[in-house]
């Protein structure tokens, strides 16, 4: 059979291992396996949330509400955008999707920081788009818009706090390289991780209602997975001008968010004491590894997010031996090696999760 040409050049996503591989591959007891790569909430989900999903089992059966009245509702009210500002998605991924197609034609320009999440890139040379990426690790907003004024790129993507490497930006900067950005071309600025940045540094934090106000190019985008807990639900939103949200729906398939996911979100919105909780231990765990980096003499880059990752060119193992190691143990972390850095990317977990890693890792490293 013959496939589009793209498809011969274009990568499958890496996903984190999962804890059912660990269990299959090396018989440990699923109770016993510690998943720190993904950058889920460790706490699981709200328990009004599980409440709320046990309640509403009987309307899996239907299809659901295909306006998302209800959630669009919830969300404009937390975050102060009408709802026709808002659209949902499988994920905040969808989100990327609908932006990529929405603009981007064969030999477009898309640009993006050289180490960010991966399905940018994917979703644009799905498109016969071209990504052109700085050279940086950490965001570098002067390249970023020297690029910019060299390739006139129809789309830019910048994640912050950013995965996988945690750095965050702050709003004046990032609106300082939007004053010169076209309104021609559309920029997804992906918040999963604002939560986590605005909890360490208020100057992160980057309200939609605001950026959308003053920059019509902008989509904002969000997820449930992370501060929520909801990862396994699979519900993201993107919040824009009126005309991008319009043209975004035009892409989007029947029914994109399931029943119970939509009344999930909506019932997790309500729990801010279960996110409070959850920013405020990430906080506090996020210190005790930077506290052991800094004992091995081990460069960290400094996280706004859940996750921390640590470069190991000088330590006793690469990347992917500890990876491997650890993985024998039953802890799962995230190998950077795909990125090109001899990293690791731990995602902060429990109290509990977090001192049998950072004793292995004393011990290891």
């Amino acid at each position: 059979m013959r496939f589009q040409s793209v498809l011969d050049t274009l990568p499958i996503y890496e996903a984190g291992k999962p804890i059912e591989l660990v269990v299959r591959e090396y018989g440990i007891s699923p109770d016993k396996v510690i998943k720190l790569a993904s950058n889920e909430n460790p706490f699981g989900v709200s328990p009004k949330v599980k409440e709320k999903v046990a309640r509403s089992l009987d309307k899996m059966p239907l299809y659901p509400d295909d306006t998302y009245r209800e959630l669009k509702n919830a969300l404009s009210e937390c975050y102060g955008v009408k709802p026709s500002n808002v659209i949902q998605g499988n994920g905040s991924d969808q989100i990327f999707d609908f932006a990529t197609r929405s603009v981007l034609g064969h030999g477009d320009y898309v640009l993006q920081n050289g180490k960010t999440f991966s399905m940018y890139s994917i979703y644009s040379e799905q498109c016969g788009a071209k990504v052109v990426s700085t050279d940086s690790i950490e965001h570098d907003l002067n390249q970023l818009l020297d690029l910019y004024k060299r390739y006139r790129p129809k789309l830019i993507f910048i994640c912050t706090p950013c995965n996988p490497i945690g750095d965050a930006l702050k709003k004046n900067d990032v609106y300082s390289f939007l004053d010169q950005i076209s309104d021609e071309t559309l920029v997804v600025l992906d918040g999963a991780y604002m939560d986590f940045g605005r909890t360490r540094d208020r100057e992160t934090d980057i309200p939609p209602a605001e950026i959308i106000s003053k920059y019509p190019n902008v989509v904002y985008t969000g997820t449930f997975s992370k501060v929520h807990g909801l990862g396994g639900m699979r519900i993201g939103y993107g919040i824009a001008s009126e005309e991008i949200i319009r043209a975004f729906y035009k892409l989007r398939p029947p029914f994109n968010v399931s029943q119970l996911s939509q009344l999930a979100a909506i019932e997790a919105l309500k729990d801010k004491d279960f996110v409070d909780s959850y920013l405020k231990s990430n906080l506090e765990e996020l210190s005790n590894y930077e506290s052991l980096a800094d004992s091995k003499g081990l460069p960290y880059f400094r996280s706004y997010a859940n996750f921390i990752t640590i470069r190991l060119e000088d330590a006793k193992l690469s990347s992917r031996e500890l990876f491997e190691t650890l993985l024998r143990e039953g802890i799962i972390l995230r190998n950077l090696k795909s990125y090109g850095l001899n990293a690791i990317r731990i995602t902060v977990g429990r109290p509990d999760q977090n001192r049998i890693l950072l004793n292995r890792l004393k011990a290891l490293l």
